[in-house]
Parts: structure tokens; C-alpha cells; sequence
């Protein structure tokens, strides 16, 4: 298993997604337990995955499909960084996959298998995109994860429909871009391997071809990414999805197109160019137009989804300055915000669906008493809220404080404005929720679900998940001083190397 490991992380959710429907026909939940356990399975792959790489001193493990050697064979690639991100989507997949069980079950089999489906579908598109190292194959991993979040979104209802549409329509362009961006590159070296490609375009890094490739790519994953001002998708698309799934879709989906932009500008296009540098710049800008502008719109929202959808915006563009700025620490700082937000958002989301799915609201003003009713989904809120402000000793703080010191080693001070102000806004709105949960008077609310004879307000499968990432938050917290930042710079790109 461990020499297989590799294809297994996706191999073993694929087979597990398309014998779903089947599997649910026979028995309701046969095919949702067995995309479960297929996750399950999958991180454990990734976990060994990880470990076979730090052991060897951040060696990458390859895998050559059918044993074809690249560039003429398709390959997975696991280094140091994007083992550590494939391992927290699968954690988080894994998660959710739990999570999501107790709203369908009043649905018949066919909405579970369907439901399953999707979901082991869009964890394959995601660890694939991560872990692969052809850009042709990234593509299409990143069709797999689109096609199975539009179904997810859909899945929420009568106005999700409107929102998947949307999504299809705007992600069907970004898809195209990227699609356009790889001929571009295909043409000038005739190889779609990444390390080939940064090999072959050394030479090519001024030709006007290049400069419109990398504009394609930048565009395709800004728009999956919703990087301000390609976000239009995004806000409906989090508020409406269906509530099993919207805590891996907020909190992974938009996290494998910045890793994905990331491995091309940093490690394929070398960010030492001058078409990089200029492509950083603009990359710069919009992160500080969606930090700003993503704040001030949730400051105006009473849907606690919606609000922090608009949150998410502000949150991407954390990690586009950080990867504008250039430098080591603000490269630190990108991927560490990778990392933290993705529990964050995640934690935050599985909160939302637990009190919808107990009071059937989502009111931020209507939230009074909570934390006598749902006790361990308010602590979760509480250190998701102090993380995303910047408070430590939660994970947070230490990707804001690797942007600060990035934006003060590039002597890049306005993004320390930026980074103040920002958080400054942050502060407003989350602690407007912690004063709803535990300040105002306990908020008359109807019992949609109670739990009969159970102390966590929820069921097991939604409440383990949700104390899970509320401690996780903390221990990546802890963890992030030493362990995460030892791994990124494990796999730092060869301009911070030199």
C-alpha cells in the first residue's frame, strides 16, 4: 500500500463515487458509507504520504502512471507542500463526509447516492489538482471538482439552482483560460510535465506568448479562486449550497486554485521574471481591493453565511498580497493562510449548518443564548472568530504575522496598512457574533431538530466534527510556530532556495 499510496488518494474515492448510485440502490446508505470510507482511507494514504517525504528530508515521492516515464507519461508529484495541503483536504473531506449524514435522512436513496456521489467526486478533483504533475491532468481534476461542486450548490434548493447556474457560467470561463493558457504553453515547449515545463521555458520567459499564457492562467484561477473582482459566483454559490457539503466547498474549493497558482507562478514560471513580476503587481492590487472591499460588504450582511461568504473574499486576498509580495515570508505567509483558513472557514460553516439544522435560521441577530443551547458549536465560533481576527495563540495569528514580516522585508509597508485595517474590520463584524451568543437576551427560537436524551445539541456525526476543528484551530495554532512552517520550508520554490 505505502509504494501505491500515492494513486490510492485518489483512486480508492473515485472507484468509491462511481459505485455510489449503485451501491445505494441496494442498500440506502451502503454507497454513503462507502464513499466515507474510501476519504477515510484516502487520508491515511495522504498521511503516509507526508511522512514517507519529511523522512526523507523533503525528497518528493513520484509515481509514474503505468510506469510511463514522464514527460511522455502522466505522474503524481508529493513534496512537502502539497502533501501537507492534499492532507488537510482529506482531513476536512473527511470530516464533512460524517457531517453531512444527518440531512439526508429523510431523503430516499436515490438523493443519498446522488449526494455521496458529488461529494466523493469533488474530494478527487480537489487531492488531484494538488498532487499531480501534469498540467493537462490538472485540468482535468479541476473539471471533476467544478462539475461536482455545481451539483453540491444545486443540491441546497430552489435559489442554489440560480447560484450553481451562475457558478457553471463564470467557472466555465476561468475552466476555458486555463485550458487556453496550457496550449499556449504546449506550443512553445511541446510538454505538458510541470518539471519539464520549467525546465523548457527558461529560455522563453520574455516571448509574448508566455506573457498571455501566464495572463490565462492567472485569470482562470482567479475566477475559481473568486479573487476580487472574478468573485461574482461566490457569494451565492456559499450561501446557498447545500449545508452538508458548504464547509468543504468555502473551506477547500477555493483553496486548490491558489495552491494551483502558486506551483505555476512559483515553481514553473520562476516569480524572478520580469512578466511574473509585473503579473505579481496586478495580483497585489486585488488582493488589497478584496481585503477591503470583501470586509466592509460582510460588515453589512445579517445572513451569517453570506457574511461570511463576503469574509471569504477578504480572506483570499490574505494570501494573493502574500504571494504578490515576492519574498520568503510572504510565500510563508500565502500558504500558511492556505492552511488556517481552511479550517476556519470550514469550522465556521459546520456551525452554520448545525444551528439551521436545529432552529431552521441564520440570522446573525438572532443568535442570543446560543451558547447555552450549543454549547461546543459556540467555543468552535469563538476560536474561529479569534482566528480569523489575528488573535493568538490561534492559527490566525501566525500566517497574518508571516505576511506582516514579508510586507516589512519587501519594504511593502502600505500592505501593513491593509493588513491592520483589515483585521481591524474583521474584529467589527466577528465580534458582533460573540456578543449575540453570550451578551444579548436569549432569542426565542423554534426546535426544527432536538436531539432527544443527547448533551451536544446536535447529532454525534455534526457535533464531533465541529469540536474537532474548533480544537484544530488551536493545535495548528501551536503547531504553526515550528511543525507547518518546517514543512513549507521544506518545499520553498528554488528563488528562495539559492
Amino acid at each position: 500500500m505505502t509504494q501505491n499510496a500515492p494513486v490510492l488518494i485518489v483512486l480508492l474515492p473515485v472507484t468509491a463515487a462511481l459505485l455510489c448510485m449503485l451501491l445505494s440502490r441496494i442498500g440506502r446508505n451502503l454507497g454513503s458509507w462507502v464513499v466515507i470510507a474510501s476519504i477515510v482511507a484516502s487520508f491515511l494514504c495522504t498521511v503516509d504520504c507526508l511522512y514517507q517525504v519529511l523522512a526523507a528530508g523533503g525528497t518528493p515521492i513520484h509515481y509514474w502512471m503505468g510506469n510511463w516515464e514522464p514527460p511522455i507519461g502522466i505522474e503524481f508529484v508529493i513534496d512537502p507542500l502539497n502533501g501537507l495541503i492534499v492532507t488537510v483536504i482529506t482531513f476536512i473531506a473527511m470530516l464533512v463526509s460524517f457531517y453531512g449524514r444527518p440531512f439526508l435522512r429523510d431523503e430516499d436513496w436515490l438523493h443519498v447516492g446522488g449526494y455521496y456521489t458529488l461529494f466523493g467526486l469533488m474530494t478527487v478533483g480537489m487531492c488531484g489538482m494538488v498532487i499531480t504533475g501534469d498540467v493537462f491532468n490538472l485540468y482535468v481534476y479541476l473539471e471533476i471538482m467544478s462539475l461536482s461542486g455545481y451539483g453540491l450548490i444545486a443540491l441546497g434548493g430552489k435559489k442554489s439552482m440560480v447560484a450553481a447556474f451562475r457558478y457553471l457560467l463564470i467557472g466555465t470561463i476561468g475552466a476555458s483560460l486555463y485550458l487556453m493558457g496550457v496550449a499556449y504553453l504546449y506550443a512553445m515547449t511541446g510538454t505538458l510535465n510541470m518539471a519539464d515545463l520549467a525546465t523548457l521555458l527558461a529560455d522563453r520567459l520574455n516571448s509574448p506568448l508566455f506573457a498571455l499564457a501566464v495572463a490565462c492562467f492567472v485569470v482562470g484561477f482567479g475566477i475559481k479562486m473568486a479573487l476580487f473582482p472574478m468573485h461574482g459566483w461566490q457569494p451565492d454559490a456559499y450561501t446557498y449550497a447545500h449545508p452538508g457539503a458548504v464547509a468543504l466547498i468555502a473551506g477547500c474549493m477555493s483553496k486548490v486554485p491558489a495552491y494551483s497558482m502558486i506551483r505555476f507562478l512559483y515553481y514553473i514560471f520562476r516569480v524572478d521574471n520580469v512578466v511574473v513580476q509585473h503579473v505579481l503587481d496586478v495580483i497585489g492590487v486585488l488582493g488589497i481591493a478584496a481585503m477591503l472591499i470583501g470586509s466592509i460588504m460582510a460588515l453589512a450582511q445579517y445572513d451569517f453565511r453570506r457574511m461570511l461568504a463576503y469574509s471569504s473574499v477578504a480572506q483570499i486576498g490574505y494570501i494573493a498580497i502574500g504571494l504578490a509580495m515576492g519574498n520568503l515570508y510572504g510565500f510563508i505567509g500565502a500558504v500558511l493562510h492556505i492552511v488556517n483558513h481552511a479550517f476556519m472557514k470550514s469550522s465556521l460553516f459546520l456551525v452554520i449548518g448545525g444551528i439551521a439544522y436545529r432552529f431552521g435560521v441564520v440570522n446573525l441577530y438572532r443568535l442570543g443564548g446560543l451558547n447555552k443551547k450549543l454549547t461546543i458549536s459556540t467555543i468552535t465560533v469563538t476560536l474561529a472568530s479569534f482566528s480569523m481576527i489575528g488573535l493568538p495563540p490561534t492559527c490566525g495569528f501566525f500566517s497574518k504575522w508571516y505576511l506582516l514580516l514579508g510586507a516589512y522585508t519587501g519594504a511593502q509597508y502600505f500592505y501593513i496598512v491593509i493588513l491592520v485595517i483589515s483585521s481591524l474590520l474583521n474584529a467589527v463584524y466577528f465580534f458582533r457574533i460573540i456578543e449575540q451568543m453570550f451578551v444579548q437576551k436569549e432569542a426565542s427560537l423554534s426546535e426544527v431538530y432536538k436531539p432527544v436524551g443527547a448533551k451536544l445539541g446536535l447529532p454525534l456525526e455534526m457535533a464531533v466534527p465541529i469540536l474537532v476543528l474548533g480544537v484544530g484551530i488551536l493545535v495548528l495554532g501551536f503547531c504553526s510556530v515550528d511543525i507547518v512552517t518546517d514543512i513549507i520550508k521544506m518545499g520553498l520554490p528554488e528563488v528562495f532556495v539559492r
